[in-house]
């Protein structure tokens, strides 16, 4: 069956060359032009990724993705973000708001088409999981759901990869280019700094059951994930 991806764009030369692009990687497009269209269509079946234009008319695509994620249905549908902003900061908002990706206008077929085979790679069910606890932080990988304690976690798929590596490679300390390898792949290219935005998405996740300390900043090395406090 097809994965079917959510286009949200208002221009319509733009949409319909993305639309192009996506029929050629074998997706099946779905066509959106603003944030109305966009909740009709998630409300009709719920894509397997999106690709969100930044500059809406009316909502933004950053409203709609800090939306997406905050719902049940959405969270976990991979966002990738089109936009003709190429500054670090703009990036940043938007990994912050719970992108999954970004691809900077104008871009190509090709490049679209490999960063959308990328975060489906990322994202599907099939990938490594297992479950595994590590003091109050549990995963039931067959649910693809975490628990502090008996609290389940809201957590995105991006995170709950990266926290489900930590848990499972404990005590050591990685690099961001090591975690970037192990979690994105190491044939995409993705800024060293957006391991610190997800970082600090995870710990804002962890902090209401009080387990953001597990995850620690060693200084001049990366990030270890432990059970055991800073000493």
């Amino acid at each position: 069956m097809q994965k079917r991806i959510l286009i949200v764009e208002d221009e319509a030369a733009i949409r319909d060359m993305v639309a192009f692009a996506v029929r050629k990687g074998e997706y099946e497009p779905v066509l959106a032009a603003d944030a109305r269209e966009a909740q009709a269509a998630v409300a009709d079946r719920v894509p397997d990724l999106i690709l969100l234009d930044w500059m809406l008319p009316g909502t933004s695509g950053i409203e709609l993705a800090r939306r997406w994620r905050k719902d049940q249905i959405t969270r976990d549908v991979p966002i990738i973000m089109l936009t003709a902003r190429g500054e670090e900061n703009d990036r940043v908002n938007g990994l912050e708001a719970g992108v999954d990706d970004y691809v900077v206008k104008p871009f190509s077929a090709r490049e679209l088409l490999a960063r959308i085979r990328a975060v489906l790679r990322r994202s599907r069910d099939d990938e490594p999981d297992g479950s595994v606890e590590v003091g109050r932080l549990r995963i039931d990988g067959a649910g693809h759901r975490v628990y502090a304690g008996d609290q389940q976690l809201q957590i995105g798929p991006t995170e709950y990869r990266l926290l489900h590596f930590f848990m499972t490679h404990a005590e050591r300390v990685y690099s961001r280019s090591q975690l970037l390898d192990h979690i994105w792949g190491g044939n995409v290219y993705v800024e060293e700094r957006t391991v610190d935005v997800h970082i600090r998405r995870l710990r804002k996740t962890l902090t209401p059951f009080g387990a953001e300390d597990m995850i620690q900043t060693v200084r001049g090395a990366g990030y270890r994930f432990s059970a055991s406090p800073i000493g």
